[in-house]
């Protein structure tokens, strides 16, 4: 059975979808790698561990760093629940709050 990868809600979608074309194509790249190859062999540098039950899809582009912060909910399916560009070296946990407020819904 492969992973799936979708988004928690049409907001999540216009996040993704106001980040720079190159980072959407990161996005959908390393999305593809995960549903290929699986999630457990997509690692570092493309996805990582942050807090809890959250982990983040790396990208980069032209303008900086974005995430993509995500959970693992049943059925080997990945819900990415916030989207955004990085302007900082360290994840901001107002944007780590924010996620993990959005995942409570998956997680209950």
């Amino acid at each position: 059975m492969s992973w799936i990868v979708e988004t928690l809600n049409q907001t999540v979608d216009d996040e993704l979808e106001a980040l720079p074309a190159d980072m959407r194509a990161m996005f959908a790249r390393i999305v593809g790698l995960i549903e290929s190859l699986g999630l457990e062999n997509a690692g570092r540098p493309h996805v990582k561990r942050l807090e809890g039950p959250l982990w983040e899809i790396r990208m980069t582009g032209k303008a900086g760093i974005s995430r993509a912060i995500y959970v693992t909910a049943t059925g080997r399916r990945i819900v990415v629940v916030r989207v955004f560009i990085k302007k900082t070296q360290k994840t901001p946990r107002r944007e780590i709050d924010l996620a993990l407020e959005r995942a409570k819904e998956l997680l209950k």
